[in-house]
């Protein structure tokens, strides 16, 4: 099963306070371990909002809204991509996330579409489509 772990923005993160080098030292530590255990997928921190963009959709065509954002609670300041057996799993892995600092913060657990969950509405056909690009896409990362 795949999860999403979403890390939310901070007043500080939006700020474009960088993590100290103690915080670093410990998420690179951190990432080793789920590396190590062969669950780590992804992980990535994001820049602040003022640096990023929203497109909104409506019937009568698209808007860009440029960042930032003023939801900070809304905002995602990093994410990690868990390949793990089950949400408890996940939940056990966040558990163990460095806070060296003590701040309040929040981390969102999501887990990811699988292809069976869209029951009969992804066909053989578009499974074997969605296949090809997966391949072409990671073709083309080499």
């Amino acid at each position: 099963m795949r999860f999403m772990v979403l890390i939310k923005a901070t007043p500080e993160t939006e700020a474009g306070v960088l993590p100290s080098e103690r915080l670093l030292t410990e998420m690179g530590a951190f990432n080793e371990k789920l590396v190590n255990a062969g669950v780590l997928l992804a992980g990535e921190g994001l820049l602040d909002s003022s640096k990023g963009a929203r497109v909104k959709f409506s019937a009568s065509g698209t808007t860009v809204v440029d960042g930032p954002f003023t939801e900070t609670k809304e905002l995602i300041a990093g994410f990690w991509m868990l390949d793990v057996k089950s949400r408890d799993e996940a939940v056990e892995w966040v558990r163990q996330v460095p806070n060296p600092d003590g701040q309040e913060s929040e981390i969102e657990i999501r887990q990811v579409f699988e292809a069976a969950d869209f029951g009969d509405n992804l066909t053989p056909e578009l499974l074997e489509a969605e296949g090809n690009l997966r391949r072409r896409a990671a073709e083309q990362r080499k």
